[in-house]
């Protein structure tokens, strides 16, 4: 199961790495510029089998997942167990500041019963398409507890790959890491 998990993190990382490495055409075109019609189109390379996304196709994903994570945030908040059931995949496996380790989806359902998120804010969400079926969405929370905890707020840093699992997005993988 770990070395599993190992795998999708490589995985996911070095997708990134790659989608962040200039090709050599690019590099050559920057230095040498072609000479383009006017009815030529602009395209880019920057993701596989497919032209450079519009402004609006971006903006409808970014849409997407900040109506999916906001919804997977109110259901925490709520400890709603339906519907953060329903946002993750059946293999999901989370890894949250508490140092307890992964969780599988059906712990991370059931941990709901413990949680304490009295509100919360999101931040700086990007979302970084990797492929048709597979996105990962970096993003900061900060979350406040109720006024009688110990502790007030937390800030974490989260990043989370996303698959599309029978036409829909389902969460994958999960991990935080605290921000001071």
């Amino acid at each position: 199961m770990r070395n599993s998990m190992i795998c999708v993190c490589f995985a996911v990382l070095t997708c990134f790495a790659l989608a962040q490495q200039p090709s050599s055409q690019a590099n050559s075109a920057q230095s040498n510029p072609p000479q383009a019609s006017p009815t030529q189109a602009k395209t880019t390379p920057d993701k596989p089998g497919r032209n450079a996304p519009s402004a609006d196709g971006d903006a409808a994903l970014k849409a997407i997942f900040e109506a999916k994570i906001t919804a997977e945030w109110e259901a925490i908040k709520n400890k709603d167990k339906k519907a953060y059931g329903e946002l993750l995949a059946d293999e999901y496996q989370g890894v949250e500041t508490d140092g307890r380790g992964e969780r599988n989806k059906l712990q991370a359902i059931n941990e709901l019963v413990d949680t304490n998120v009295f509100t919360y804010t999101l931040w700086g969400m990007k979302v970084i398409p990797v492929s048709l079926d597979a996105t990962f969405v970096i993003y900061e929370v900060t979350m406040q507890f109720p006024p009688k905890s110990q502790v007030r707020y937390s800030r974490v840093y989260i990043g989370a790959l996303w698959v599309k699992r029978g036409g829909e997005w389902k969460e994958l993988h999960y991990q935080e890491t605290h921000v001071k």
